[in-house]
């Protein structure tokens, strides 16, 4: 762990390793700690360089407990979920490889037999139809505070560059570029270190120029924990209070989740809006809105063969169908009447 945080550690590609992805590590090991120390489980590592036959077979069988004790202690002492799970599965089986390949040790293979869960979890971006609310409507505006009018500022504009959480907080004013009276956001973003330059609408020069006295960044300062909560709580004030279906899956098992509080309550549209649903409703919203995939794709910075990109693909063509199928409507409508 010392090696990935100090950069000795490289990977593949010859690249540190990201700060995000020692933090993993890190929480891994405490989970692992925890384990250990509550199931009693004695963990150790055998080089099988001179292990015999029968050695290897209680080596194999060893790692097939562990497996089973430790994933029954993620589900059911700490109450997470397949994603979850699958993060530190994956991390376990990452030690290993480094093991055998970095440290020569050949510890054997037993980590192939560790199946790491995974889940798709559901996409909930805002319609269009919402962030033309959020942007436009200037009743809503001056009913909120001075806070909350920040928050909405951020959330919009968010949604409306398709950059992560840990890009916009990053935005300096020197990201900003004006050419023939137009403005464009030239960013390389911090994760996938892919250079985009986006070129902004008015609505969102309009909000930098709001905050122009913030002291080198260009948004408003925030905490990311505390913006879920000013998210929740602006898209509430908003009315987007739609009942959705959420659940999670627990070994490929989908539960479905409610919030808590005086008792379960059914999940609202604000209560699972997230710093995510800046991202995922700029792609939406690009796509939706007949953006050619390439395009929005060299945007948001997804690999071509992106899964998750794919993703918002299908969830704006239901979008598209359902404009589509409104037109088709009008038109039966008018064909009827003449």
């Amino acid at each position: 762990m010392h090696q990935s945080k100090t950069g000795k550690r490289l990977q593949p590609n010859g690249k540190a390793l990201k700060k995000g992805t020692t933090r993993n590590y890190y929480f891994s090991y405490l989970l692992l700690k925890r384990f250990c120390q509550k199931e009693a489980f004695d963990l150790r590592i055998k080089p099988i360089r001179s292990l015999n036959r029968r050695e290897i077979d209680i080596e194999r069988n060893y790692w097939k407990k562990f497996y089973r004790k430790f994933t029954d202690y993620l589900y059911n002492d700490c109450s997470y979920f397949d994603n979850y799970v699958g993060l530190t599965i994956k991390n376990i089986r990452a030690f290993f490889n480094y093991l055998n390949k970095d440290l020569s040790m050949a510890v054997g293979e037993f980590h192939k037999l560790f199946y790491v869960p995974k889940e798709e979890i559901a996409i909930f971006p805002l319609m269009p139809e919402e962030l033309y609310f959020l942007i436009h409507d200037k009743k809503f505006e001056d009913s909120l505070t001075k806070r909350m009018k920040d928050v909405k500022d951020f959330f919009v504009f968010g949604c409306t560059v398709a950059l992560r959480f840990s890009d916009l907080i990053a935005l300096k004013k020197c990201n900003v570029r004006e050419a023939n009276g137009q403005y464009y956001l030239s960013v390389r973003s911090e994760k996938t270190s892919t250079d985009s330059l986006i070129k902004l609408p008015s609505y969102a020069v309009e909000i930098l120029h709001r905050h122009h006295k913030v002291k080198k960044r260009l948004l408003p300062k925030f905490n990311i924990v505390n913006l879920n909560k000013f998210i929740k709580s602006l898209l509430e004030k908003a009315v987007f209070t739609q009942p959705v279906f959420v659940s999670r899956n627990k070994r490929g098992v989908a539960i479905p989740l409610k919030v808590e509080g005086n008792g379960p309550k059914p999940v609202r549209f604000c209560d699972v809006a997230s710093t995510h649903t800046m991202r995922r409703t700029a792609i939406t919203t690009m796509l939706s809105l007949g953006i050619p995939e390439q395009l929005v794709r060299k945007i948001s910075g997804h690999a071509p063969n992106s899964k998750e990109f794919y993703r918002y693909v299908l969830w704006s063509q239901v979008y598209q169908d359902e404009e589509t199928d409104k037109m088709f409507e009008k038109l039966n409508e008018k064909i009827l009447i003449a």
